[in-house]
């Protein structure tokens, strides 16, 4: 499993056409009127990766088994949504239950697609999608809030520290500060964790532009890079219109060569996935066996029993040691048995915080 992507934003701003291109599918309704998605829409795409492919064949391997990501299509937000309006604020559940938020904000003209605003305003898109997130995670404190102040009448001190996180982040959100994780200690966001907060998620910027500005961008979507960069948020170019006419091409080979008339290097799918990486701090490793060729996504820091137990649980419970070789060693040595020769298999011990690309193999004893 990689990681799950809520896409949101604005009603008919190209998050439906957005998400059936990145996922290859026709789930989600797209027209040209707002809410047309009412229940959000799943779907699960491969992560390419080509160092799957080279170490299958090193490793004989009978199958692959890339890492997933999976996009939700959350249905448009409006002013007022935390409140009920548009389709309420049943949608905002949704966006608690992901990894990371991308929001998807029209930086386009055209005057055949209607705009829930009179004006093209991305700041002010963003500002009404923000405060609605924002509201919505008041609420959920004040409640919280009500039910560990009947609790804390019995004196615990775990309570009373409850109580006082939660005035903080109430106070945090309702003085428009901004909302990191770095502004509370580690017991702090543990709690604070439980409570799924949206104004957490990570979040990226995705600035759905017209054809002409897919490579550089526009005056719109300028905007809101810069306000990425204020928040430190991810941010991407993409354009909703030229993924959806790219994923009716039959085969591959015309795929790539439209990106290459284009004049671009990657697609949708892949800036998506780079810039999800970056902002949850993520990195693949890999098990290679005549079996199966797998990759594992685990956050950055990870210790070797953590990355066990992606696996099994009993992997990191019954942790000995695994046996590592980096990728670029797997591949130039030939496989596990010549890297054991020329000594660049390393025996790594509880301690040891797993690298990108390392090749594992681990040692348990239950």
């Amino acid at each position: 499993m990689g990681f799950t992507c809520g896409i949101i934003g604005l009603p008919n701003i190209g998050k439906s056409t957005l998400f059936n291109a990145l996922t290859n599918s026709n789930k989600a309704e797209a027209a040209n009127y707002p809410f047309a998605t009412i229940e959000p829409n799943v779907g699960r795409v491969a992560i390419p990766d080509e160092r799957l492919n080279k170490l299958s064949i090193i490793g004989k391997s009978e199958k692959i088994i890339p890492a997933y990501m999976d996009f939700i299509d959350i249905a448009g937000l409006v002013r007022g949504a935390s409140k009920g309006e548009g389709l309420g604020n049943k949608f905002l559940s949704h966006i608690r239950e992901v990894d990371a938020i991308a929001h998807v904000i029209r930086c386009f003209e055209d005057e055949n697609i209607t705009h829930v605003s009179t004006n093209i305003d991305p700041i002010d898109d963003i500002e009404t999608i923000t405060t609605e997130l924002k509201i919505a995670d008041i609420e959920t404190l004040e409640n919280k809030y009500i039910a560990t102040k009947k609790k804390s009448k019995q004196g615990d001190k775990i309570i009373m520290s409850h109580l006082l996180i939660i005035e903080k982040a109430i106070d945090i959100l309702n003085n428009e500060k901004k909302f990191t994780k770095n502004l509370f200690s580690t017991e702090d966001l543990q709690f604070l964790n439980s409570l799924n907060l949206i104004s957490f998620k990570p979040m990226l910027y995705a600035s759905n532009v017209d054809e002409k500005s897919i490579s550089n961008g526009n005056r719109l979507s300028k905007l809101v890079e810069q306000k990425a960069n204020e928040n430190g948020y991810g941010h991407v170019l993409v354009s909703a219109s030229i993924e959806s006419q790219i994923t009716e091409l039959d085969n591959e080979e015309d795929k790539n060569e439209m990106y290459k008339q284009l004049g671009l290097n990657e697609t949708s799918l892949k800036k998506f996935i780079i810039a999800g990486y970056k902002i949850l701090d993520l990195i693949n490793f890999y098990t290679c066996g005549p079996k199966e060729t797998r990759s594992w996504t685990i956050k950055k820091n990870t210790l070797a029993p953590q990355a066990a137990g992606k696996i099994h649980s009993d992997f990191e419970k019954g942790f000995i040691r695994a046996e590592t070789i980096s990728y670029k060693d797997f591949v130039e040595f030939n496989g596990e048995s010549e890297c054991r020769e020329a000594g660049k298999l390393r025996q790594e011990g509880k301690d040891y915080i797993v690298n990108e690309g390392d090749v594992m193999h681990f040692l348990f004893n239950i």
